[in-house]
């Protein structure tokens, strides 16, 4: 039996199986056929690691259409989060070949046993990557591979809250010293900016370096001391020391002084201009809104980087310097030309507001990562006016001519992405992550302009 043929097998025998009767199952025969769920779930991962290191290895980007993430989240509608977060785990438990093309074990080679046979479900195997990829450098390859089996063999019994006390005891007694190399250090470094929540609010979490730790504190502990940089005065001491006035009535708590105080830090260096330039504009924060929206006082505008910022924040941060307010009356932008190829900065600040982010279907990079693409080649017309250019992240960029990939405007300003004959028959789309009302005027009766 193929695989495909194998796979159609399992989801029929899954669809009967889900509309079975169950009223005459009682507890402990309930209790064992979610035991028999679990183990179905378990054993797709495994299956799973093997197509995503072929992938991997095998596929290049103009076939996949972009990266090896964006593939699979496209093709399994899936997140991309979650789409990245397979392919980690592919690396870590898929097959993998050596340089002359043998095969090898998985890194996590008990791991990826105990998985394959249904032992380990996915929290147990976070556990252990966990465990796997915080040891220090300095641990041999034996211990290591003995320390990774034992693990394993661990969560076949026990619940990932469980495993993971177990994961740190382990770890306790390989590195009771606590050493850790500037290596491991730099490997576990990083800071991510969580998803913009309905509420505008967005998390913040990582891990610092010792050095980055020691630079956050001397910042917060004069931006973040009791009555420094304080939204809620009329005027907030930025600069000196507060008055005894302005530290009483400072009801903040710690962790909103933390806040507030490394707003102020950031804005300073934003105001300062001496960052630099990021894609030929000065490093700024660049917001567009409509003028319905600054006369009313009401709404949001959006950042070149995706940020949703309420009116009366755009208000505020206009007041300091270096900030770029793109305007929109009726959805229309400046029109700018010029005969140079590269764009001017006028004309990355109303993409900016226009296209909001890459172009490219389902793509969900902002604005200030992007790259400006001429929509018909610079060669072919000679001039770089606004109405012919889009943004592109570098990876759709790079899969654009001579990799099969084309671009055309839409008579409604909107950018078309043609894939080659062999994606997606060769369809064109357009790209309206960055642009939500739109589908929201679709679902309407609005008609999409073609």
């Amino acid at each position: 039996m193929t695989l495909g043929a194998a796979l159609d097998t399992s989801a029929a025998a899954l669809v009967e199986a889900a509309d079975a009767d169950i009223d005459a199952l009682n507890t402990e025969q309930c209790l064992a056929m979610l035991q028999d769920c679990e183990k179905v779930r378990r054993l797709v991962p495994w299956l799973e690691h093997r197509l995503i290191s072929k992938l991997a290895r095998e596929a290049t980007p103009q076939e996949l259409g972009g990266t090896v993430s964006h593939a699979i989240a496209e093709a399994t509608l899936i997140s991309r989060a979650e789409a990245g977060r397979r392919v980690r785990e592919a690396a870590d438990l898929g097959d993998r070949c050596g340089l002359t093309g043998e095969p090898l074990p998985p890194v996590l080679a008990a791991t990826a046993a105990a998985q394959r046979t249904g032992g380990l479900g996915s929290g147990q195997v976070a556990v252990i990557r966990r465990f796997w990829h915080q040891l220090p450098g300095f641990i041999d390859a034996d211990t290591r591979e003995a320390a990774e089996a034992h693990l394993a063999q661990l969560g076949t019994q026990h619940r990932p809250e469980d495993l993971a006390g177990l994961a740190d005891h382990l770890m306790d007694c390989l590195n009771p010293d606590g050493s850790f190399t500037d290596e491991d250090r730099a490997r576990r470094r990083g800071l991510t900016l969580g998803k913009q929540e309905v509420d505008g609010m967005s998390a913040l979490r990582g891990w610092l370096t010792p050095e980055a730790r020691a630079s956050l504190e001397a910042v917060l502990a004069k931006l973040a001391a009791p009555g420094m940089c304080n939204p809620n005065d009329d005027t907030p001491c930025v600069d000196g020391a507060p008055t005894e006035d302005a530290i009483e009535h400072d009801a903040r708590s710690a962790a909103q002084r933390n806040h507030d105080g490394l707003n102020a830090a950031l804005r300073a260096v934003l105001a300062s201009g001496e960052l630099g330039q990021h894609n030929g504009l000065p490093a700024s924060i660049i917001v567009s809104t409509t003028l319905a929206e600054l006369e009313a006082a009401a709404g949001q505008g959006v950042t070149g980087g995706g940020t949703r910022l309420p009116i009366c924040d755009v208000i505020r941060l206009a007041r300091h310097a270096h900030q770029y307010l793109a305007v929109f009356d009726n959805g229309k932008p400046v029109a700018l030309y010029h005969s140079k190829r590269l764009a001017s900065p006028g004309q990355r600040i109303v993409l900016y507001a226009k296209d909001r982010g890459c172009s490219a279907p389902g793509c969900t990079v902002p604005g200030y990562y992007c790259e400006v693409h001429h929509v018909t080649d610079y060669a072919h017309c000679g001039a770089t006016g606004i109405d012919n250019l889009t943004l592109a992240c570098g990876p759709h960029h790079r899969l654009l001519r001579p990799r099969g990939w084309s671009t055309r405007k839409r008579s409604n300003g909107d950018t078309e992405w043609i894939p080659p004959p062999h994606l997606d028959r060769g369809q064109p789309r357009t790209n309206d992550f960055h642009h939500p009302e739109k589908l929201l005027r679709r679902s309407d009766g609005e008609p999409d302009v073609a």
